[in-house]
């Protein structure tokens, strides 16, 4: 923590910041065409911010052509991989140049401890984009196996004009994982930012612009789901879409799709993710911190939150008396204070939501006390078939359920219509890859709380995902298409024939 500032550090480059009002569409901030803007509520304060443009179909429209302006004359989609790698690492470096007042904005726009954003999402932000942009030229093509007298190549070509929709708790880091491998692939882009949280994205398009991604390329679009997140669902230019977020928004953009030009549609969604500890884990206060960081993490704001303990009996007393004790290790509050590990929940709506489970009679084991936009991390002895134990809060709610057995709890793990990602923990190797294999769930870490990294392809099963991944190279497929070219080397017709 050396390299933090003290909380009155932070509030005042907080002060000094200027925050962007409008959107950024064809290299430059412009206003909604409408003259509509909306308010940007810090959420631990209850302050205005500014207030920011709220776009529609007009600027959606506007945007969409001038991506496509761009991305048919070839500014970007054209140019050689090394030259777009070129820019993508003199954009990173940009961000790095400026990451505090990132992390600054990141943290009054969504209530995410500074810490959080100094250590996690400004760093891995910036290293998810170097990492794409290396990857540029060493994707390679392929040859397909044909007769001597023909050659067929199968080469990936950018899928065109791309709708990247965000969610609020990860507002930069998911920026940069849609970001990173679309502009990679030479994409043109149009980012609709959440409205909780759109302050970062406007600022790292104008970065992107100082980097020398050419106008039309990176656009961003703030304003609400129905007025932007729709329309670009909805839109016959748009050529694909990656989205981040619930389930039931995510369902909606599957219809938009189906009803107008069959866009190519990548949904990462909602999670009620499992952490399994077996009656044989060993070194249970390891097992604990890592309990604790799955279910309180960006206070609990994470799709793949460990927000279900499934525990064997004989081990649930020890371990939640460690939980407690590793708890104490998250104070809540001012999210400013580099001290604090749990920070305010992202809007007044959401904080209701949040408290709302805390409302319906689960046993409280620690914690439940929530006030101001601040929920306490809680820990809930909960009933199988009860909301706590069922539905995404989406909070710092940890749920505990007991089992009996390694096969109780493999089903159980798997008794949700979600399938994110889960952990297991157990001494067992055997018993460790066979749950692994049997838990139906994007990513199962072993002996760990976690995603895996920018290498590894991240996404879920069921209703907690469709049509491709984040991260890793596999994240290229959704900005890609793949085109086979036929090359007839014959002079002979009769053979060409054949």
């Amino acid at each position: 923590m050396s390299d933090l500032l003290t909380t009155e550090e932070y509030k005042a480059v907080a002060a000094g910041l200027s925050l962007p009002m409008q959107a950024f569409i064809d290299g430059s901030f412009q206003p909604a065409k409408s003259g509509k803007t909306f308010d940007s509520i810090n959420p631990a304060t209850g302050e205005l911010l500014t207030k920011i443009a709220a776009c529609g179909v007009e600027d959606v429209d506007f945007a969409v052509q001038k991506a496509r302006d761009a991305f048919e004359d070839g500014r970007w989609s054209r140019l050689h991989p090394s030259e777009r790698k070129d820019a993508l690492i003199r954009f990173a470096k940009l961000l790095k140049r400026n990451a505090r007042e990132l992390a600054v904005m990141e943290s009054i726009d969504s209530g995410k401890t500074i810490f959080d954003c100094e250590t996690v999402d400004v760093p891995e932000t910036i290293h998810c984009l170097k990492w794409h942009a290396e990857l540029i030229d060493k994707i390679y093509d392929q040859v397909a196996p044909a007769s001597d007298n023909h050659i067929a190549m199968i080469v990936r070509e950018p899928v065109g004009v791309v709708g990247l929709i965000l969610p609020w708790n990860f507002p930069l880091l998911m920026l940069a994982w849609k970001i990173g491998p679309a502009l990679a692939a030479g994409c043109s882009i149009i980012v609709k930012p959440a409205e909780e949280t759109s302050l970062t994205a406007l600022r790292v398009a104008e970065l992107a612009m100082d980097a020398g991604i050419p106008a039309g390329v990176f656009n961003v679009l703030p304003g609400s789901g129905p007025d932007v997140g729709e329309p670009l669902g909805r839109h016959m230019d748009i050529d694909a879409v990656s989205f981040t977020g619930s389930t039931e928004t995510g369902r909606r953009f599957l219809r938009y799709a189906a009803e107008s030009n069959l866009k190519e549609v990548t949904l990462e969604m909602g999670g009620k993710n499992p952490a399994i500890v077996l009656d044989d884990a060993e070194n249970l206060d390891r097992v604990a911190a890592h309990i604790v960081n799955g279910a309180f993490w960006n206070m609990g704001e994470n799709c793949s939150a460990s927000s279900r303990l499934i525990v064997h009996k004989s081990v649930k007393d020890s371990l939640l008396e460690r939980i407690k004790a590793h708890a104490r290790e998250w104070p809540m509050g001012d999210p400013l204070n580099p001290e604090n590990r749990v920070g305010a929940l992202v809007s007044k709506d959401h904080f209701d939501k949040v408290c709302s489970y805390l409302d319906k009679g689960p046993k409280v084991m620690m914690g439940g006390s929530a006030k101001d936009g601040f929920v306490e991390p809680t820990v809930l002895d909960v009933a199988r078939d009860t909301p706590q134990a069922r539905e995404e809060i989406f909070g710092p709610i940890l749920s505990v359920l007991t089992v009996d057995n390694y096969d109780e709890a493999i089903a159980l793990a798997n008794d949700t219509e979600y399938g994110l990602a889960a952990s297991i923990f157990t001494a067992n190797v055997k018993r460790a890859i066979r749950g692994a294999r049997a838990i139906r769930a994007g990513t199962v870490t072993v002996n760990s709380f976690g995603e895996g990294d920018i290498s590894t392809p991240f996404g879920g099963f069921k209703s907690s995902g469709f049509g491709g991944r984040d991260n890793g190279i596999h994240a290229h497929e959704q900005y890609t298409q793949l085109k086979t070219i036929w090359v007839d080397l014959s002079d002979d017709a009769d053979e060409a024939v054949n």
